[in-house]
């Protein structure tokens, strides 16, 4: 059975992550996520992330290291999630798939109604707030 992959970016600003609520409808509806989405047939993490970012928020993104790797099932598929610190080159956010984002530190985020898939990687993130 083929794998999907899936990418996520993660911004930090400070001890503060960026997050956005996806809109209502589907399995994800107004759970909160670190963005991205899944990479198309031929497409590197790289393009995925600045493909996704472009679509969702209309906005520029540079992409740093990878942060870490989660394997999820959704629907009896399994995918991957690679997770890729990124960098703004603007602040000019049109929300098209998300109803908000805000910059949240971990203790709000462990409030939140995540994404399981997302909620995976803050055992990868944890550390990044005290490394700025």
């Amino acid at each position: 059975m083929a794998v999907r992959r899936s990418v996520a970016g993660i911004a930090l600003e400070g001890e503060k992550f960026f997050i956005a609520r996806r809109l209502p409808g589907g399995d994800l509806g107004e759970k909160w996520e670190f963005p991205g989405g899944k990479a198309e047939a031929g497409e590197s993490d790289e393009d995925a992330l600045i493909r996704e970012y472009d679509e969702e928020f209309q906005v520029s993104i540079k992409i740093g290291e990878i942060l870490g790797t989660v394997s999820f099932d959704h629907r009896g598929v399994t995918h991957t999630l690679n997770a890729y610190r990124i960098y703004f080159c603007g602040r000019d956010f049109t929300l098209k798939e998300h109803s908000e984002w805000r910059w949240a530190g971990f203790g709000e985020m462990e409030k939140l109604d995540f994404a399981d898939s997302d909620r995976k990687l803050f055992g990868y993130l944890r550390h990044l707030q005290h490394d700025e």
